[in-house]
Formats: structure tokens, C-alpha cells, sequence
């Protein structure tokens, strides 16, 4: 059995590499602990999330390569790369993953510019007169 389990994590332009190891708990975020790398308290609770679904609370150390997006969508692609990896640990996790919606990508993204307007959805202002 491997000691080492890999998966892929995403959120909008986010995408998070993450790895797990029996260990401690003890989650590393791209070299730097991951409360001085996010900072407030309700992320770190995102972050324990899906060890707390499986009941295996301080009983994975997870090393994590993040790159693009802002800190939110980061926190996000963290968890779900987290529930990707759980899963390479052991099968019966997932029912409870798939419940609690851990293991769903969110498809939600950034919607483009539109040529002629000035945003995605906003246009310029109108004038009668």
C-alpha cells in the first residue's frame, strides 16, 4: 500500500496539487503553514472539512501546491483536492463525501468580457438626448 496518496483539486482559475500522508495533521500550503498562508479562521475550518465528514481529524499531514486564482477559490480547490485524496486512501469514504458535497467540482467561473459592452453584462449607459 502506497504511503503517499495524490489528487487534483479545482476551484474557478484555482487549482490546487495535493498530497496526503499519515501523519499528525499538519497541513502545509505551498512551503508555508497554511494559517499563516490563508490567515482567518472560518478557511482553516474549510480546509478540516472533509477530514471531519470521514472522521479522520489529525490523522493526515497534507503538503499543497497552489497556484492562480484569489485565496477564497484557493481554500476551495484545497478542500476538494483534500476529498479527491481521501478517496485514493480508502473507498467508503466516499458516500459520505459525495453527501456533504465535497467531491463536486464547482462549475462556476468568471464570465467573459462581451465585445461592445462594458462588461459582462453591463453596457455602456444609454443617452436619449
Amino acid at each position: 500500500m502506497a504511503d503517499r496518496f495524490y489528487a487534483t483539486g479545482k476551484r474557478k482559475k484555482a487549482v490546487a496539487r495535493v498530497w496526503i500522508t499519515p501523519g499528525t495533521g499538519k497541513v502545509m500550503v505551498n512551503e508555508i503553514d497554511a494559517d499563516q498562508y490563508f490567515g482567518t479562521i472560518f478557511q482553516n475550518s474549510r480546509i478540516e472539512r472533509p477530514f471531519q465528514v470521514t472522521n479522520t481529524a489529525e490523522q493526515y499531514d497534507v503538503v499543497a501546491t497552489l497556484k492562480g486564482g484569489g485565496k477564497s477559490a484557493q481554500v476551495d480547490a484545497l478542500a476538494h483536492g483534500i476529498s479527491k485524496a481521501l478517496l485514493e486512501v480508502g473507498g467508503d469514504y466516499r458516500g459520505a463525501l459525495k453527501r456533504s458535497g465535497l467531491l463536486t467540482r464547482d462549475p462556476r467561473n468568471k464570465e467573459r468580457k462581451k465585445y461592445g459592452q462594458k462588461g459582462a453584462r453591463a453596457k455602456f449607459q444609454f443617452s436619449k438626448r
